[in-house]
């Protein structure tokens, strides 16, 4: 069976469940049982009459006689053939609910309600008979599912194990025996078993389990755990340990999505945690092993040689077992005092729980494992096997914040991390006591796609460090007039930019992730953050320079003054934005993406502070673009303003093309944020991102007709150069004894000119 704690990726759809016996979960995310289609077009009486079959079977003495009762009074309400099936379905239902926790009970729980399903529509239930409580239900997609069910079986008056003394005890007090609060509940364990709580084990432990049970269970185990007790000893801690053991059943967790207050969850794990505290070890370490949650402790002194607690647990009944284990070094067992104790307390299905209460989207893939240390004991090492076993996709090392109710990264650093394995660094507190290691929902580690990546880099750098070439090698031929210098100051810092991003992209490839690089990330993450904002503004402060030679023909400015507005535009901007990301996001650990060295997006979404100037940038060009086009249609051939205008349209062809690639580019990259787990996008965009540099040396470069120019001019002079250099020799040879001031003078000839 598939375990539920590796699979559980959203709320009432839990893969894994249906193999614990509790049904296959329809389109709503509760079970649809066998024969309960033949239940649902009867009328209220036949469900009335059913109910009373169903308890009967309970009492051997009804066994004989209730299928005869049904018959009777349903031989005035239906054909015989519809009886038959009532009763067929119900021997159905109670060979299926017997093979589950809570019995026939489930039957009831997939009732829909009676009436007209519309969208938005709410109604609640009774609870079947035998439990107490509501279900309720709303229409969702024309269909009744449950949204929550505090149907219990468990009272002040049944959990206790003397029924008698009990009865006179809440009556002595004016107790109604009914009121199940746990308030009272507690009250009453701490005054009859105060030494061992195991007057309400036994009940707990036979209890279905049920929303409303587990509810209640939880809300008895948090008020023991604040009573007033200091002296826990291990016998208190084996039937706290039950307890707890019986809602953590691996069976029970998709029950845990329908129970209302959705913090039940991380009030169990507060509890179990706050109750352990008050564990007194003596002498012996304490080994207090269930199925679903094993206690150690130990004391220790500090000449330890250091201290190991590992721990194997299987997540349900089927799956083998998977390893967590706690190590405490002996430098770290020094700083305590004297002597002190260790309690450690791993949870196999608590992950999957507490992802399924709260409607996380995160998937646990190892022990929960709470620790319970002496204050100056700051940092400890966790190793855990990974449930599922996967080289794919990416772990993180991570801490339960109570206060938030969430898991964080900060309590913890990966130190190691393999498919079969995780080794965390994590420092415990009073905020983080309980770690484990997360499981990236998607990871696309594709070799295409690396291959694609790194090559496309390649011919992008190597494109930019040709486009630059050119650029050195034509500058004073091609930046004559002052329109032409600006456009080509815009080239040159595009070309340079981008390179720079491109080069400190794969250099923060080399970096195994923040884990372990967290400064060097950031560094490297801020001058990539910088580099391709750049790229996109020194494309906008081009696009401004056209739009400005349009509008502005005869009101020109100095050349010094708009060669610092493009550079403030061009570096100003970037250098801006940039900084105060890094300052508003980095105190809260939330700049940089958990799996690698670029901007946040789950956490913060740092990464708008790219993508929305970026995109805003293509969205202005495009526009300049248009509004100088439409303003060269208006320019008559014969206006001393055409060759002007002509030149200005020529410029802005390279931008009319590489603005929208550019856009298009990032635009794939919020496609593959939006869907994780396209390939195809990922693709798409690796191959944009990665061909950049080859866009701007063939758009801006290439075909440039003043750089054409300018290279077949140089070409020629290279030509003319080596032929004269050919020809020296020859000269010498033939009048050695001639000065060089009588030489012919260099001049082009006109054969080699030709």
């Amino acid at each position: 069976m598939v375990s539920p704690l590796t699979e559980v990726t959203a709320p009432f759809q839990l893969p894994g469940w249906p193999g614990t016996g509790g049904g296959i979960p329809d389109s709503c995310g509760f079970p649809q049982e066998d024969g309960v289609e033949a239940l649902e077009t009867r009328s209220s009486v036949t469900f009335y009459l059913l109910f009373i079959f169903i308890e009967a079977r309970r009492s051997a003495m009804w066994k004989a006689k209730t299928c005869t009762l049904l018959l009777c009074c349903l031989e005035f309400l239906l054909p015989t053939a519809s009886c038959r099936t009532l009763c067929q379905a119900a021997r159905n239902s109670k060979e299926k609910g017997s093979a589950r926790p809570g019995g026939t009970l489930a039957v009831a729980s997939t009732e829909v309600c009676i009436g007209v399903c519309e969208a938005g529509s709410l109604c609640s239930k009774l609870c079947p008979p035998g439990t107490e409580g509501s279900m309720g239900f709303a229409c969702r997609k024309q269909r009744w599912c449950k949204v929550n069910d505090t149907c219990h079986t468990l009272n002040a008056h049944n959990i206790f194990e003397d029924k008698s003394q009990t009865v006179s005890y809440f009556q002595d007090m004016g107790v109604d025996k009914h009121d199940g609060k746990s308030e009272t509940i507690a009250h009453r364990v701490m005054q009859e078993c105060p030494h061992d709580l195991s007057c309400v084990t036994r009940k707990i432990e036979q209890s279905p389990q049920l929303p409303g049970n587990i509810a209640l269970i939880v809300q008895l185990l948090h008020n023991i755990s604040t009573a007033p007790v200091t002296d826990v000893d291990e016998a208190k801690m084996k039937s706290y340990s039950s307890m707890a053991n019986h809602v953590l059943n691996s069976s029970n967790i998709l029950n845990w999505t329908f129970i209302p207050e959705r913090n039940t969850s991380c009030v169990l794990l507060h509890s179990v945690n706050s109750f352990a505290r008050k564990l007194q070890i003596h002498k012996n370490p304490i080994n207090i092993q269930d199925s679903f949650i094993h206690t150690m402790g130990s004391i220790v002194t500090a000449d330890s040689e250091g201290k190991n607690f590992t721990f194997f647990m299987s997540v349900n009944e089927t799956s083998r077992p998977v390893m967590g284990r706690v190590l405490i070094n002996r430098e770290e067992l020094q700083t305590v005092p004297s002597t002190s104790q260790i309690i450690c307390i791993a949870f196999p299905t608590l992950g999957a729980i507490l992802e399924a209460s709260l409607l996380e989207n995160v998937t646990v893939n190892g022990l929960v494992l709470s620790i319970i240390l002496p204050e100056k004991l700051k940092r400890i090492s966790l190793h855990f096997e990974k449930i599922r076993k996967s080289e794919e996709r990416k772990t993180h090392c991570v801490g339960w914040d109570h206060l938030e109710k969430r898991w964080d990264r900060k309590a913890c650093q990966m130190v190691e991390a393999s498919s079969q394995h995780a080794v965390c660094q994590c420092w415990p507190s009073k905020l983080f006591t309980s770690f484990s290691i997360l499981m990236s929902r998607h990871t696309l580690a594709s070799p295409v796609l690396t291959y694609i990546t790194y090559i496309g880099l390649g011919i992008s750098i190597c494109s930019l460090i040709i486009c630059l070439s050119i650029e050195g090698l034509v500058w004073l031929q091609v930046t004559k007039t002052e329109v032409s210098y600006l456009r080509h100051l815009c080239i040159a810092n595009v070309a340079a930019t981008l390179l720079m991003a491109d080069v400190l992209f794969i250099v923060a490839s080399f970096f195994s992730g923040p884990e372990t690089h967290y400064n060097g990330c950031v560094a490297v993450t801020f001058f990539i953050h910088f580099f391709y904002l750049s790229v996109f503004f020194w494309m906008l402060a081009k696009a401004l320079l056209i739009l400005y030679g349009v509008l502005f023909v005869f009101h020109t400015l100095p050349k010094s003054i708009l060669v610092a507005s493009l550079f403030s535009v061009g570096y100003g901007c970037p250098l801006v934005i940039a900084v105060i990301t890094v300052g508003v996001t980095e105190p809260a650990r939330g700049y940089l993406r958990a799996d690698a060295c670029w901007l946040n997006w789950e956490m913060t979404k740092a990464l708008l502070a790219f993508v929305v100037p970026a995109l805003a940038i293509v969205v202005v060009n495009l526009v300049i673009i248009t509004v100088v086009i439409s303003k060269a249609q208006q320019v008559s051939s014969g206006s001393s303003m055409f060759q002007e205008v002509r030149a200005i349209v020529r410029i802005s062809k390279n931008i009319a093309i590489l603005t929208p690639l550019l856009g298009l580019t990032w635009g794939f990259g919020i496609a593959t944020l939006i869907d994780d787990s396209s390939l195809a996008f990922h693709i798409i965009f690796s191959l944009l991102n990665a061909s950049q540099g080859f866009f701007i040396l063939v758009f801006a470069t290439i075909l440039d007709p003043k750089i054409q120019e300018a290279l077949k001019g140089r070409v020629n002079s290279a030509k003319w150069i080596s032929r004269i250099s050919e020809s020296l020799p020859l000269e010498f040879s033939l009048h050695p004894t001639k000065r060089l001031s009588k030489e012919p003078s260099l001049q082009p000839d006109p054969e080699v000119n030709a």
